[in-house]
């Protein structure tokens, strides 16, 4: 820790004049990366008055969070805490999708849950299929909530720690804070993820009339790239992969790296979801249509 400072102290004293100037080519990079905000956040609230307007009730809300990932990420930097609601809401939007808890029942009735997916066990084939019951719905639930519940709870503990001096990434001797809670919500991720992809998996055959594929590849992407990537960009900085470039240190220029790369993708995301939520809302039949796919992942119970 103390080499890895020693690093950016002495990169910054190698420039002293140039620590608070910023060149044109900065000036017009923030400016244009200024602007895909605004215009997404723009965009957002012209398709929140979209859904208030023309969508049902009862998927109002998952909507427009779920829509809202893109935009609120690649315009603030509530990463983590944002995500991990759309996490959940996510799951919500596909039951509410095919008639809420009791129409998903209903339509699921015949059916059993394959849980051999990912990213838990999508190596497990030989996992049973579960019945779909009302205690298997709230479980798939509860799965996802967690997250969405823990991880605002965790980023609080560590901005509390931080402000302590007792939090500190680059810290990763067994008695630091951070060698702890960032596995520790690493594997709350994971779990919420499961029921998500349990819920896709079994469901996208059902709901393919309503863009779902295209829609759960969009989710993953904003997972991806605002968890992920942020990820190894910092890793890289932490160990001096990239280069201090004054007026940033090392860590300083991979946040701003990571910050920029969100903002220009979350602006495409922005624009492909806004195509595939602007739709009439019409519910499914009450019956599910014949389907002679043998790939599909609701399998009859024996």
């Amino acid at each position: 820790i103390k080499s890895y400072q020693a690093r950016q102290d002495s990169c910054l004293d190698r420039h002293p004049r140039l620590q608070r100037k910023l060149d044109i080519f900065g000036l017009i990079l923030y400016s244009v990366l200024t602007f895909m905000a605004a215009v997404s956040m723009l965009v957002y609230i012209e398709e929140c008055i979209y859904i208030y307007r023309k969508v049902p009730n009862n998927k109002k809300s998952v909507i427009i969070w779920v829509n809202g990932a893109a935009p609120v990420i690649g315009t603030m930097s509530c990463l983590g805490i944002y995500f991990s609601i759309v996490v959940f809401k996510f799951l919500i939007l596909m039951v509410e999708e095919v008639g809420g808890d009791e129409g998903f029942l209903k339509r699921a009735g015949k059916h059993k849950l394959k849980i051999s997916t990912g990213p838990c066990c999508c190596c497990c084939l030989c996992l049973p299929y579960v019945a779909i019951t009302r205690r298997s719905l709230f479980l798939l639930k509860l799965g996802s909530f967690q997250f969405a519940l823990l991880k605002p709870v965790f980023t609080i503990l560590s901005i509390v720690l931080w402000t302590n001096g007792t939090f500190d990434l680059a810290d990763l001797n067994i008695t630091g804070s951070a060698i702890w809670i960032n596995p520790f919500v690493g594997i709350l991720t994971i779990i919420a993820l499961w029921p998500v992809a349990i819920m896709f998996i079994n469901l996208r055959t059902a709901l393919r009339t309503l863009k779902i594929i295209p829609k759960y590849a969009m989710y993953q992407l904003v997972l991806v790239l605002s968890q992920l990537q942020t990820a190894i960009i910092n890793i890289l900085a932490l160990k001096g992969t990239i280069a201090c470039a004054p007026p940033f240190s090392a860590a300083a220029r991979g946040y701003m790296l990571s910050q920029q790369l969100l903002i220009l993708e979350m602006f495409i995301i922005t624009l492909v979801t806004r195509l595939l939520y602007r739709r009439q809302y019409d519910p499914l039949p009450e019956e599910e249509e014949h389907d002679d796919n043998e790939n599909t992942k609701m399998a009859p119970v024996p």
